[in-house]
């Protein structure tokens, strides 16, 4: 077996910062808050470049860096591919926050006015807006941020600069969190889906005990307005719900990238 080609000290720096960089990069593609439209391309790249700055020494620390062509496209390779998974298991939670505002807002009727989200860059109705800006709110203030970066320098705990733990982690890691996906969309959208369900019972009874009112006419305020009051109502316990959604994510991330 060849030995690995050790670079010099800036040429190992050089490299490393490299590596560190790619994995990093996960974050501002698939990552809440991260990934958003609102932040320009410049931020995100300063951002992070600081954030490989911060990380590199605790990602080097007894790590072998080498020049060779080969070694580093297959790091190079790697670290992308364990940024992105570990982004992807966060990014889940943003995705099932969406799927539940889209659920609602096509039930409730909201998705016949779509629009151009730009936190998403996607086009969502009135409220995949309001659930995004306030899973927003919540990640920011309760250091969802500071917890997704602490979970990704935690990454290189589980699985080293330079090393491979396989696609089986990663394949399982992605296949739990699209499921994730459904099941905490559903639990986000239950009260209000519980409501609107009851709403049209109540109206497909009262369009039998008199066919002479107009159903339609009647029914999509009273579905609004009751929408929008169990909306309010559950928003504090779905804010509740996707912070501890978020640092699942992350541990869940940390023991599936571990498994070899």
């Amino acid at each position: 077996m060849t030995a690995l080609r050790l670079p010099t000290e800036a040429g190992t720096q050089s490299i490393a910062y490299l590596l560190v960089f790619c994995r990093i990069g996960g974050l501002f593609a698939l990552a809440p808050i991260f990934s958003g439209a609102l932040i320009p391309m410049r931020a995100k790249l300063v951002i992070a470049a600081a954030l490989t700055l911060a990380l590199a020494p605790i990602a080097t620390n007894g790590v072998k860096i080498s020049d060779d062509p080969a070694w580093l496209t297959a790091a190079i390779s790697k670290e992308i591919v364990v940024g992105l998974g570990f982004a992807f298991a966060v990014g889940a939670v943003g995705a099932a926050v969406q799927a539940a505002a889209s659920l609602l807002d096509t039930l409730v009727g909201f998705s016949l006015a779509s629009l151009l989200d730009p936190v998403t860059n996607q086009q969502t109705a009135i409220l995949g807006q309001l659930y995004t800006l306030v899973t927003t709110c919540v990640f920011l203030l309760t250091g969802g941020d500071r917890l997704m970066i602490a979970g990704l320098a935690d990454t290189y705990r589980v699985v080293p600069l330079g090393t491979w733990s396989g696609a089986g982690p990663l394949a399982s890691l992605t296949g739990a969190e699209l499921g994730q996906v459904l099941v905490i969309g559903i639990e986000l959208a239950a009260p209000v889906l519980i409501t609107v369900l009851l709403v049209d019972g109540a109206l497909a009874l009262m369009a039998r005990a008199v066919p002479q009112m107009n159903v339609f006419f009647v029914g999509m305020p009273a579905k609004i307005f009751a929408a929008l009051a169990v909306v309010g109502v559950s928003l504090p316990f779905a804010a509740a719900h996707v912070q501890d959604d978020l640092a699942n994510a992350v541990g869940f991330a940390l023991n599936s990238l571990g498994t070899h």
